[in-house]
């Protein structure tokens, strides 16, 4: 059976079909063939730089770029039949559609490594990678609202009345919600400039525990009475965050005492007897010890001393050890600590006053503080 290849239908012949249909599969293989052999030599070469950059490229290749090169190919290849004019806009349409999303797929994609390498350069903990989620979804919801205006400004719709309509619906928006955008951009803040991260101790005002999460509206942070605190960002970027685990060493000041009773001699070893009670641990170090000057019971001695580590317990076990030091060396060699003291002197004339006879000025005066002077000038 002999099939006649001028044959049309559809305004198109037997043969123009074939042509089209050989010419996707063409297609096709060829750019199989790219995937397999080209690409592979690509990431034979990128795998020995140091550069994510080009392997980022090899991947947006075989992603993206290869398949709409696929589509928009076989779209002019379809084209040279003569289609109803219907269907010639539908493909026109179906186009544009797809090129706007592979293009803000591939623009999603180029920006999500962008952030992601300048976060890897920086050091950054998986913690804050997680935190990259949020980002990147405010982010994609731009790219996605412009792709839309783009469509629909190509389908023929008027899009400077959309974007006025949407810049006034945004104003009232913005008006209604600002604080939940206040919120948002507080978490842009808190995610760049990074005052604290998940797993940090803070203190902010009377409120202090450990992070947990950093939303996009709240953080939630555990308190160290077990109760969870979700604090809006925006109050968190106004108020003074006191961040404990990036404590890299702590300041110690030791106060003591003694007694006037020591002797001078004694009162000069002091301040050696603490500097040793203190550098005989390993993460200390000394930045003055010194007779801070005369109380009114003691004599008062002052040094500053650093503990090189962040955790709390650390320095509590060396300043307990350093106090005990102190006062085993203190007791050794008969230093006495001070403790509030008073002396009072008393001079009493209660014995004239008796011989007078005057029983009831004796009775008044013991309550007078004036009573002494007062007995001297009669007297």
């Amino acid at each position: 059976m002999q099939i006649d290849l001028q044959q049309e239908y559809f305004d198109n012949t037997i043969k123009e079909y074939l042509f089209v249909l050989g010419a996707i599969i063409i297609v096709w293989v060829i750019l199989q063939l790219i995937k397999k052999w080209v690409l592979a030599l690509f990431r034979k070469l990128t795998s020995k730089t140091q550069n994510n950059i080009d392997d980022v490229l090899v991947s947006a290749l075989e992603k993206f770029i290869i398949p709409y090169l696929y589509i928009v190919i076989n779209f002019f290849i379809i084209r040279q039949l003569t289609l109803p004019l219907k269907l010639d806009r539908i493909l026109d349409v179906a186009l544009t559609i797809i090129t706007v999303i592979f293009a803000a797929r591939l623009i999603n994609h180029a920006i999500h490594f962008s952030i992601q390498q300048y976060m890897e350069r920086r050091d950054e903990g998986p913690a804050r990678m997680k935190q990259l989620s949020g980002v990147l979804l405010v982010i994609k919801i731009i790219v996605w609202s412009v792709g839309l205006i783009f469509f629909l400004d190509n389908v023929g719709y008027d899009v400077t009345t959309i974007i006025a309509g949407l810049g006034v619906g945004g104003i009232a928006i913005a008006l209604a919600a600002q604080n939940i955008l206040g919120d948002l951009f507080s978490y842009f803040v808190i995610f760049f400039d990074k005052p604290f991260e998940i797993g940090d101790f803070i203190v902010m005002g009377d409120k202090m525990g450990t992070v947990e999460r950093i939303g996009i509206k709240t953080s939630h942070v555990r308190s160290i009475s077990g109760e969870q605190l979700v604090m809006p960002n925006a109050e968190l970027v106004k108020s003074v965050i006191h961040n404990f685990k990036r404590l890299e060493k702590r300041r110690v000041i030791f106060k003591v005492g003694v007694s006037y009773s020591t002797s001078a001699e004694n009162l000069s070893a002091i301040p050696t007897i603490i500097r040793d009670a203190i550098l005989v641990h390993e993460k200390t170090t000394v930045d003055r010890s010194h007779l801070q000057g005369f109380g009114e019971s003691s004599i008062n001695f002052e040094t500053i001393y650093f503990v090189e580590s962040a955790e709390y317990n650390v320095y509590m076990d060396i300043n307990q050890a350093v106090c005990m030091q102190v006062l085993q060396q203190f007791r050794h060699i008969g230093i006495e600590i001070a403790f509030p003291t008073r002396t009072l002197f008393v001079e009493q004339n209660a014995t004239a006053v008796a011989e007078r006879g005057d029983e009831s000025l004796l009775i008044s005066g013991i309550n007078d503080p004036n009573f002494l002077e007062k007995e001297n000038s009669q007297t």
